[in-house]
């Protein structure tokens, strides 16, 4: 067993002690290994071990930041691992011009910020979809699933929607045709403790309820948590928690 694996496994016990503490099954928390930066053999060997030693742990997630990178590195690890079927997030800030290399290339996007990047993703969407198949590099997901990223500290230099302005996207969000929300994400302000984290995961599930029951629209998912302070977001209620450097180790 690998450094790598052993931290994994660290990684998944945690999930599973938060997941018991909140009353909730293991299963109920989704890990997205964070693997911005690192090497496609790297992500390979944890997909490797992920499937056939952590199937309690479920299909392996990963998640990545930035287009180029990830559109790479899915191709290479997909190739040295054909027979494993992987899962891949994008977790970082989406730009509106961007929009086309993003929609449909990603399970999930945890980070749309504004009622602009949806529109810009709804339009590069509709606009690929007139030139399918050409315009596809696989077969898209039928409507992208998406989070909205909440600016949940109100941080002037932090992406995010301010949370008064949730609603607003959560409704644009429902009327478009090639998007669904799926809930909500968030960065807690740095914090020197785990514990001080905690507020602003329990002020985002309550924003979620609240607006989820505003809108009448369902919003499952929580993104929340990351190496510091994922077993405080789960017990706040996090059903996916972003992990790289409790797994990778720290990058240099």
């Amino acid at each position: 067993m690998s450094v790598l694996t052993q931290r994994f496994d660290a990684v998944c016990e945690r999930i599973t002690r938060a997941a018991e503490r909140s009353g909730r099954s293991a299963g109920a928390v989704r890990l997205v290994a964070i693997s911005k930066l690192q090497g496609a053999d790297r992500v390979a060997e944890l997909a490797s071990y992920w499937e056939k030693f952590a199937k309690p742990a479920g299909i392996p997630v990963f998640g990545e930041n930035y287009v180029q990178e990830a559109m790479a590195k899915k191709a290479e690890v997909t190739a040295k691992l054909p027979e494993l079927s992987l899962e891949w997030h994008f977790t970082g800030h989406i730009q509106s011009r961007k929009s086309r290399d993003v929609v449909g290339a990603f399970a999930l996007l945890h980070a749309v910020d504004s009622l602009g990047v949806a529109q810009a993703l709804e339009k590069a969407w509709q606009n690929r979809l007139r030139e399918s198949p050409a315009g596809w590099r696989e077969p898209p997901p039928c409507p992208q699933a998406v989070l909205a990223q909440v600016n949940i500290g109100r941080e002037r230099q932090k992406s995010g929607i301010d949370p008064d302005r949730l609603e607003e996207l959560i409704v644009g969000l429902a009327g478009m045709s090639a998007l669904r929300a799926q809930g909500l994400m968030c960065i807690p302000p740095q914090t020197e403790s785990l514990e001080a984290s905690r507020p602003y995961f329990a002020l985002l599930r309550q924003l979620r309820d609240s607006v989820s029951k505003a809108c009448g629209v369902p919003l499952p998912h929580l993104s929340m948590g990351m190496s510091g302070d994922f077993e405080a977001a789960i017990e706040e209620g996090a059903t996916l928690v972003r992990i790289g450097t409790a797994i990778f180790g720290a990058r240099l």
